[in-house]
């Protein structure tokens, strides 16, 4: 029988190099997200000093990931509603 290396080692049924892997991939992938996030966080703030409302800019991005038809309803409810309430 060969001897395992410290790399294919298995612990408890586990094999721990493919454990290992998993891992460190999540955790470069945790970096790369933290890193759009703030590069995400820098654009807003680049909208806001050009003079857009960072709010609305937000509402765009959401309305543009939706279905066309889900954001008409959604403006026909709401308008539906706002006239319900005399606004």
């Amino acid at each position: 029988m060969a001897e395992q290396t410290d790399d294919t080692k298995e612990v408890g049924g586990i094999a721990a190099d493919r454990l290992r892997s998993i891992i460190e991939r999540i955790e470069r992938l945790e970096e790369e997200r933290k890193s759009l996030a703030d590069d995400i966080k820098d654009i807003y703030a680049e909208a806001k000093s050009a003079g857009f409302e960072v709010k609305v800019v937000r509402q765009i991005i959401r309305l543009r990931k939706q279905e066309p038809a889900e954001v008409e309803e959604q403006e026909t409810l709401l308008d539906l509603y706002r006239r319900a309430l005399g606004m």
